[in-house]
C-alpha cells in the first residue's frame, strides 16, 4: 500500500509479505486507523493505489468495496450479531459468500472448536463472556479464509485475566497468515507480529522487524514501547553525544561506525532500571553529602563490549511526575532542554529524598548502561 489521503494529511507506504505480521504503532491521530481504513475497503485515496495478492483493491480511479475483497477485521467490540447464535454468527461469512448452508455450518463448527468454543455453538451474544465473544469472532473471521487479516486493538476491551489467553490464542490461529495489527500493547507486539511500522503526523517514522525497532527506537513513542528514555543530540568532538541543552550523554555505541562523526544527529537510550536518583548537591563548603536513591536493579548492558569499570554520566534535571507501582516509583525528570528521561526507583527513597514535582535533582547513570546510535 502507498496511499495518500488528502483531508488528513496521510501518506503511508505499507508492505505486508505473505505469511507475515505488522504491527502499526503511533500516538493518537497519527494515521493508524486510517491505514486500516484503506486497506478494509472504507476509504478511497486521493492518490496511490492499495494492492491485494499483487491486484489494485484501491486508488483513485479503481475501488473494490470492503464486502468483495478478502480481508477480515477483528476489533474491540466483537460485533457479532446478536440475534444469531455463535455457529450461525460464524457462518454468516462463508453464507454471505455462496457457501451452502449445510458446508458453512459445517465449516463453522470446525473454526468454533479451532477457537475452543465447540460446546458454546448455540449460545446467543449476550450469553457469552467477553472472552469467548472475542474467541467467536475471530473464528467468523477465519472462516471466510481471508487474505489480510486487519486487528485494530483485538484484546483492549478485555479483562486482564482473560486477555493473555486470548492473545496466545491469536499467536497461534493466525500463524502463517498475512495480518496488519493496530496496537499500543508492547506484549501485542512482541506475541502477534513479526514487523513493525512506527507512524507519526500521517508518516512512516520507523519500520523494520520487532527486535529491531525496539533495540533502536528512532522516537520517544517507540522508546516508551520499549520501555527505555531516549535522549537526542549531536555527536561532539569527544565522540560523545551532546544535548540541545548542552548535557554530555556517554555510553556504548551499538551499531556500526557509518554515521557516527562529530556533529552528525545522534540518539541516546536509557533504561529507567539503571538510573539513579540525586538530590542536588549541597551548598559549597557543606560537610553535607548528598542523599541519594540507587537504580533498584542492574539491567543487562547493552553491549558485552562495555567497559569492565564506566564512567558515570550526571544530568541535572527537574521531576514532572511521580507513577507508584507497587514496591517502585517511576520518576519522569526534565533535563535543561526539556527532554524528559524515567528513573525507577524504590518508594522509600522517594520519600526519603522527599521528592515531588518541580524538584531538582541529579540524574546519574554509568555510560555502560547507556546505547548509542547514530540518528536515521
Amino acid at each position: 500500500m502507498a496511499c495518500r489521503v488528502a483531508a488528513r494529511d496521510v501518506d503511508l507506504h505499507l508492505s505486508v509479505p505473505a505469511g507475515r505480521r505488522l504491527a502499526i504503532v503511533g500516538p493518537n491521530g497519527a494515521g493508524k486507523s486510517t491505514a486500516l481504513s484503506l486497506l478494509a475497503g472504507h476509504l478511497r485515496p486521493d492518490s496511490g493505489e492499495v494492492r491485494l495478492d499483487g491486484r489494485v483493491v484501491g486508488s483513485p480511479r479503481t475501488h473494490l468495496p470492503a464486502h468483495r475483497r478478502r480481508v477480515v477485521a477483528l476489533e474491540q467490540r466483537p460485533g457479532l450479531l446478536p440475534h444469531l447464535s455463535a455457529v450461525d454468527n460464524v457462518a454468516y461469512g462463508p453464507r454471505a459468500r455462496g457457501v451452502g448452508r449445510r458446508a458453512a455450518l459445517d465449516r463453522a463448527r470446525t473454526e468454533l472448536e479451532a477457537v475452543g468454543c465447540g460446546d458454546l455453538a448455540d449460545r446467543r451474544p449476550h450469553e457469552l463472556s467477553g472472552g469467548q465473544a472475542q474467541r467467536v469472532a475471530l473464528a467468523r473471521a477465519l472462516a471466510v479464509d481471508p487474505e489480510l487479516v486487519l486487528l485494530d486493538e483485538p484484546l483492549a476491551a478485555l479483562d486482564v485475566e482473560v486477555a493473555p489467553a486470548v492473545r496466545r490464542l491469536l499467536a497461534d490461529r493466525l500463524t502463517g497468515r498475512a495480518v496488519v495489527l493496530v496496537t499500543h500493547d508492547p506484549l501485542d507486539l512482541w506475541a502477534l507480529a513479526d514487523d513493525v511500522v512506527v507512524v507519526a503526523s500521517g508518516r512512516v517514522a520507523q519500520s523494520g522487524t520487532v527486535e529491531e525497532v525496539l533495540a533502536r527506537p528512532a522516537s520517544d513513542f517507540a522508546a516508551r514501547l520499549a520501555g527505555v528514555s531516549l535522549v537526542e543530540g549531536i555527536v561532539d568532538d569527544d565522540d560523545d553525544l551532546r544535548t540541545p541543552g548542552g548535557d554530555l550523554v556517554s555510553g556504548v555505541r551499538t551499531s556500526a561506525a557509518a554515521g557516527w562523526r562529530p556533529g552528525a544527529r545522534a540518539v541516546a537510550t536509557v533504561d529507567p532500571r539503571a538510573v539513579a536518583v540525586h538530590t542536588d548537591p549541597a551548598p559549597t563548603g557543606s560537610t553535607q553529602a548528598p542523599t541519594s536513591a540507587p537504580a533498584p536493579t542492574s539491567p543487562t548492558q547493552p553491549s558485552a563490549h562495555a567497559p569492565a569499570t564506566s564512567p558515570r554520566n550526571s544530568w541535572p534535571a527537574r521531576v514532572v511526575s511521580l507513577v507508584p507501582a507497587g514496591a517502585l516509583t517511576r520518576v519522569t525528570a526534565e533535563l535543561r532542554d526539556g527532554q524528559r528521561v524515567d528513573a525507577e526507583i524504590t518508594s522509600r527513597s522517594v520519600a526519603e529524598l522527599a521528592l515531588a514535582p518541580g524538584s531538582p535533582v541529579i540524574l546519574v547513570v554509568k555510560a555502560a548502561q547507556v546505547a548509542l546510535y547514530p540518528r536515521r
